[in-house]
């Protein structure tokens, strides 16, 4: 029996066997970056659930309180059930001042972790109190991640503009400023 050779393949096989591998490699090539693509949204949706783990966990909610010589007063509450301590708490509520000003209603500051803080409401706040209701809240994470949660529950992550700055300010210190020759 003679042997075969490449010259006894008809030319429209071996054609046909390239394309055929060709349009393999492609769809090898498509589900693999379709893969990849379906890993990295994974990858991001966990480290979004990394990030909201400790800010999910902080609530704030206005509230009567009694008094220890009777009556009631209305008060803040900031709840903190992580373990971490957060940072520049504030109730970003207008108040409106003596000057007719709208101001910050209440800044706490730190709340520790597992601890809820309480602070006292303006006085007018007890006028229209009527039941506890949550209230809107800002504050920085342990990580550095700025957060808001509405009066609706709604918590929204902002852009980490302080760390972007104090970034830029450590930057221009440790990289020199080149100078730019002096033209004649």
């Amino acid at each position: 029996m003679p042997a075969q050779t490449d010259s006894n393949i008809p030319a429209w096989l071996d054609t046909g066997a390239n394309v055929f591998s060709s349009i393999g490699t492609v769809g090898a090539f498509a589900v693999a970056m379709y893969l990849l693509r379906e890993e990295h949204q994974r990858e991001e949706l966990h480290d979004e659930e990394n990030r909201r783990s400790q800010a999910v966990k902080v609530s704030a909610w206005v509230e009567a309180r009694p008094l220890p010589h009777g009556g009631r007063e209305v008060a803040f509450n900031v709840h903190n059930a992580s373990d971490m301590p957060i940072f520049e708490v504030s109730l970003p509520m207008p108040v409106p001042g003596e000057d007719g000003e709208a101001h910050e209603a209440e800044f706490i500051g730190l709340v520790p972790p597992g601890q809820t803080i309480q602070r006292a409401a303006p006085k007018e706040w007890a006028a229209s109190y009527f039941s506890p209701e949550p209230v809107e809240i800002e504050f920085v994470d342990s990580s550095g991640q700025h957060w808001t949660r509405d009066e609706q529950g709604v918590l929204t992550r902002q852009g980490d503009v302080q760390a972007a700055t104090r970034r830029r300010s450590v930057r221009s210190l440790i990289t020199p400023r080149r100078r730019r020759p002096a033209r004649s």
